[in-house]
């Protein structure tokens, strides 16, 4: 016999590490686990919030930045 149980979405922040022992304890405990991901824009846009940006004076610059 199926039952409704009430549900609660919850959102924790975890160690990168602790992901794996999350994912172990719920398959257990018959929770749903799912984990959101940042898309390369995402990343870039929050560097960008940060102030993680750098300027090069011209090509070579730009090269040596990148290579060096």
């Amino acid at each position: 016999m199926n039952v409704a149980v009430p549900c609660q979405t919850v959102n924790l922040t975890l160690p990168h590490a602790d992901v794996g022992l999350l994912k172990s304890l719920s398959k257990k405990m018959g929770w749903s686990v799912r984990v959101e991901r940042k898309s390369g824009i995402e990343k870039g846009l929050d560097d960008i919030r940060k102030g993680n940006l750098y300027h090069a004076k011209n090509s070579e610059d730009l090269l040596k930045q990148i290579l060096g």
